[in-house]
């Protein structure tokens, strides 16, 4: 098994952890003399930066939240002055000012190798050819993976998203052996392949390196039965670096976690109690090495599993499990926690259903009403009331064992639902925000 850096990515725990705590202290110093935010937090709470002496110190610190970013836009939060910043990102603002985050020069060289571990990791070396289908621009993903693959050594094709007729042309004439796109969006590369009488499964294509959004290991086997490729999850988020923070191996065992640039937590997030290793939880990151934008136990909203123990690959970082959801995107639906992607587990292993759905939750009366529109894969079977039927049922049964929640089931046409070039959007909450 390949390693970019195993001297890092196979390190003992012990050493491990007291690399972190070095580097926690250095942290902790720098928010406190430069970041006024975090300085009036630790003055309210009588703390100084000598003051954290063990890893577990850093639960006297409050978790930060998203909101605290926007308060302080745009760069309220920066531990450096512009001329040392060499380059800003910003999240979408779809729901208020955008979150805002820079890198000084080492910043970028430290993402880069990040990302060129967790690269490697899932196989890619300088003889792959990558074609990068993230959206360029103030996005962390394409920038983030495309520096990751060139120093590596493969040759990049910065395709950015969008346009997918050009995408499967250039897949097919530059000999592009790596994708670098969200799930949602492969499967939708696969769909036009078909429709243009392509055969993705003769192509050179072989690694998938797939990110922006929560995804089940369902729709893996789909998009490796697709698209006839391995296909790996790769994690990050703006807030804490960018894509790199965390990334599976071909054992797809669990996201490998650069714990000696990251401390990794999981809570309870109703309660905020700090859980073990093992217990299901909201995973919250405090940044080791960050110049920038040094991070304090961000609440990243994201619901996973750690797990301490080596991979059988030799990497004895800790792995996180793919994530299972977030808790804002958590559905209450008639009193029953509903993730998206418990529906989409159950979907993805129905024959005769396509790979793109939406969820519609509105009120009928007083009651929530959880609507499901699914694609066929065969549009003839619209024409076979017996066996639509029949399917419906089967699909409704197989959710209700899931949710424990009826569902209706709506069965449409294939390539009938909206596609989407980057996060998929697949909940539509039509009820009013004091009805969730």
């Amino acid at each position: 098994m390949m390693m970019w850096d195993k001297e890092m990515e196979t390190i003992s725990r012990k050493k491990l952890e007291e690399l972190q705590l070095e580097r926690l202290k250095w942290t902790m110093n720098r928010v406190y003399t430069k970041v006024p935010y975090y300085r009036q937090i630790m003055d309210e709470r009588n703390l100084k930066p000598e003051d954290f002496k063990t890893l577990k110190d850093i639960q006297r610190m409050p978790f930060t939240v998203k909101t605290a970013l926007r308060d302080y836009y745009p760069f309220g939060l920066f531990a450096e002055p512009q001329e040392n910043i060499v380059r800003l990102h910003a999240s979408s603002g779809t729901t208020g000012k955008p979150i805002v985050v820079g890198y000084t020069a080492k910043d970028l060289d430290t993402w880069t190798n990040l990302l060129a571990r967790i690269i490697t990791a899932a196989g890619v070396t300088k003889h792959d050819t990558a074609q990068v289908a993230f959206g360029y621009g103030l996005f962390t993903g394409g920038f983030g993976l495309h520096y990751g693959l060139e120093r590596v050594g493969a040759t990049v094709i910065p395709a950015s998203g969008g346009n997918t007729e050009k995408q499967l042309m250039l897949m097919q004439d530059f000999g592009t052996t790596t994708l670098i796109s969200t799930p949602t969006y492969s499967l939708h590369l696969a769909e036009v392949a078909v429709q243009m009488g392509i055969d993705m499964k003769k192509m050179k294509l072989r690694t998938g390196l797939f990110g922006g959004e929560p995804w089940s290991n369902e729709m893996r086997r789909e998009i490796e039965n697709r698209l006839s490729i391995i296909a790996t999850d790769n994690y990050g988020l703006s807030e804490v670096m960018g894509p790199g923070v965390a990334g599976e191996c071909t054992y797809a065992t669990g996201l490998h976690i650069n714990e000696d640039h990251f401390l990794v937590e999981t809570i309870d997030p109703d309660t905020g109690e700090v859980l073990e290793p093992g217990q299901k939880g909201e995973l919250v990151f405090t940044s080791l090495t960050k110049e920038t934008l040094p991070i304090i136990r961000y609440r990243t909203k994201d619901i996973s599993v750690i797990n301490q123990e080596p991979c059988p690959c030799g990497r004895t970082l800790a792995r996180m499990e793919k994530v299972t959801g977030r808790t804002d995107d958590m559905l209450i639906i008639r009193g029953v926690n509903v993730f998206p992607s418990q529906i989409e587990s159950v979907l993805m292993n129905m024959k005769g259903i396509g790979t793109n759905y939406c969820i519609n939750i509105y009120k009928k009366g007083y009651l929530d009403e959880l609507e499901i529109l699914c694609e066929l894969a065969d549009g003839s079977l619209l024409d076979k009331y017996a066996e639509l039927e029949h399917l419906k049922a089967e699909i409704k049964a197989n959710l209700r064992s899931v949710l424990s929640i009826n569902a209706k089931i709506k069965l449409v046409e294939p390539l009938s639902l909206e596609r989407s070039y980057g996060k998929a959007k697949r909940v539509n909450d039509m009820r009013k925000p004091e009805e969730r």
